[in-house]
């Protein structure tokens, strides 16, 4: 099985990345839609607005925000139809998911990444 890897939309695609998901729910800014190689939009495994306010404004750290976001993830049929394709996806390339946050260290990407991986394993 192939690995599933995170990456900033603002890096260069590379081959190595298999199958380009955009994880965010608003398009990133500064991107035209036709200069972002990507091969799905999932909007359904993005963090509830709710979530990412009270994240953003400082109101929420980051360990919170990602129990939060797990919880979301964990009672989406959304979110595990996308486990599902990823699951395919798998077998065949990597998949990376890309996302458009500055916080390289911590981001709803890297939750959803850890999440994935309990999901398929």
């Amino acid at each position: 099985m192939h690995t599933i890897k995170v990456k900033r939309v603002y890096e260069k695609p590379e081959a190595a990345d298999g199958v380009r998901v955009l994880v965010d729910r608003l398009w990133p800014r500064g991107i035209r839609k036709e200069a972002l190689p990507h091969d799905y939009w999932a909007k359904e495994v993005t963090p509830s607005a709710e979530l990412r306010t009270l994240y953003h404004r400082g109101e929420m750290p980051f360990a919170g925000f990602a129990e939060g976001y797990e919880e979301e993830l964990n009672g989406s049929k959304g979110a595990s139809d996308f486990a599902e394709k990823c699951r395919e996806w798998l077998q065949q390339s990597d998949v990376t998911l890309l996302y458009a946050a500055k916080n390289t260290e911590e981001n709803h990407a890297l939750v959803l990444q850890a999440w994935l991986r309990r999901q398929l394993s």
